[in-house]
């Protein structure tokens, strides 16, 4: 293992949740840096489900397999409209589909990745 450390004279006393002096391991940097550009566009993904309206709906879909937008309005306490805006924005981002059915319009999540995020997100939330 490679550490470097950089200048002795900087290094301050911190907070106990960080290292008391600055050095890190140049290889592990090199193997993991590059890596970094895999998560472009998987924050857009935590981006839409960080709204508590987004969230719900799409809590709601882990419940039932597909909702009406009527029924989803109804579950989230909101009108016709602002389910719809929140669906197609779900939708739009990969994390929602539809089907239409007369004048029906159903919603569900686009795959199983999306209910396990929701899932897990739940899980650890009610850990703490």
């Amino acid at each position: 293992m490679k550490v470097k450390v950089v200048s002795e004279k900087i290094v301050k006393k911190m907070e106990k949740d960080t290292c008391d002096t600055f050095c890190y391991d140049e290889e592990l940097v090199e193997r993991v840096q590059p890596k970094m550009d895999d998560v472009l566009g998987v924050e857009l993904i935590f981006k839409a489900l960080s709204d508590s309206t987004r969230l719900k709906i799409a809590y709601a879909l882990t419940l039932e397999e597909e909702l009406c937008v009527c029924d989803v309005a109804n579950i989230i306490r909101a009108t016709n409209a602002t389910a719809s805006h929140h669906l197609r924005l779900l939708r739009n981002m990969g994390l929602a589909k539809y089907r239409k059915e007369g004048k029906l319009v159903f919603y569900s999540l686009a795959d199983e990745h999306v209910h396990q995020l929701v899932n897990i997100a739940m899980t650890h939330a009610h850990e703490k």
